[in-house]
C-alpha cells in the first residue's frame, strides 16, 4: 500500500511514524508512505501557503493554488484524497479496514483554520476526523489514521487475531487483560483465566466487555460498513 501525506511538517510524520511497528512494516516494504512539504508547491519567494479567510475571522487559511497543484501532482487514477478535519466523517474500523483495501491514500492536513473550501470541493473524495476535538497540526490526525489503517495490511502486526479482539471491535470495548504473576501485591487474577476451560474463558471474556461499554461507553452501537473511495 502506498500513502502520500501533504503537509507542513513532514518532520512530525517521519519522527511519529519511523518507530515500532509502522516502521517495521515501512522497512519490510508493507507500507510506502512519503510525506510531502506544501510549500514545495508555493510560487513566491516567501513560499507563501495560507492568506486571510474571506469575510474576517481569526486565524489563517491554506490558499487553494498550491493545495491543488500539489493534490494534482500527487494524485492517480487510482488514488483516495483524504481531508483530515474536525467536521469530517468519524474513523471507525470499518472504515480505516476499506482504506486498507485501496492502493494509494493521499493525506491532505489541515493547519490553522484549515483550506480554502473550493479544494474540498474539487479535489478530495472523503473528509475524515480523527475525534471531536482540534489538533494544533493536522499532521499529527493524518499519522494517526496512517497509523490506524496501516494495522489492517497483510503481515503488519505480528498476531493478526489481535484485530479480532480489542475494543470497538463489534461496538465493544476491550476485556481486562492480566499476565504473570497470578498474585501481585494481594491482587488476584480472577480464577476463570486460570482455570483452562476456553469456553468460560470466552464468555467471561464477553461479559467484561459488554460490561465495561454499558458503564464506559453507553453511546456505542453497531456502525454500518462504510464503502470504499
Amino acid at each position: 500500500m502506498k500513502i502520500d501525506v501533504l503537509t507542513l511538517f513532514p518532520e512530525i510524520l517521519e519522527a511519529v511514524l519511523d518507530a515500532s511497528i509502522i516502521g517495521r512494516a515501512r522497512r519490510a516494504g508493507l507500507l510506502e508512505l512519503k510525506g510531502h512539504n506544501l510549500r514545495e508547491w508555493a510560487t513566491d519567494r516567501h513560499r507563501t501557503v495560507d492568506d486571510r479567510p474571506f469575510g474576517g475571522g481569526a486565524g489563517m487559511l491554506l490558499k487553494p493554488e498550491p493545495l491543488c497543484d500539489a493534490i494534482d501532482a500527487l494524485a492517480g487514477p487510482q488514488t483516495c484524497r483524504i481531508y483530515l478535519t474536525p467536521d469530517g466523517q468519524p474513523l471507525r474500523p470499518a472504515l480505516a479496514e476499506d482504506l486498507s483495501r485501496l492502493p494509494h491514500l493521499l493525506l491532505v492536513s489541515g493547519h490553522y483554520e484549515g483550506i480554502d473550501q473550493r479544494v474540498r470541493d474539487t479535489r478530495i473524495d472523503r473528509e475524515i476526523s480523527i475525534g471531536d476535538y482540534v489538533l494544533t497540526n493536522g499532521t499529527l490526525a493524518a499519522a494517526v489514521l496512517v497509523d490506524v489503517v496501516a494495522r489492517f495490511l497483510p503481515g503488519v502486526l505480528g498476531d493478526e487475531n489481535s484485530l479480532t479482539a480489542e475494543s470497538f471491535t463489534g461496538s465493544l470495548l476491550d476485556f481486562p487483560h492480566y499476565t504473570r504473576p497470578a498474585v501481585f501485591r494481594g491482587l488476584q487474577v480472577p480464577e476463570v483465566l486460570l482455570s483452562g476451560d476456553h469456553e468460560a474463558i470466552a464468555r467471561w471474556r464477553q461479559e467484561m466487555r459488554e460490561e465495561k461499554t454499558r458503564r464506559l461507553r453507553p453511546d456505542l452501537t453497531t456502525h454500518t460498513h462504510e464503502s470504499d473511495c
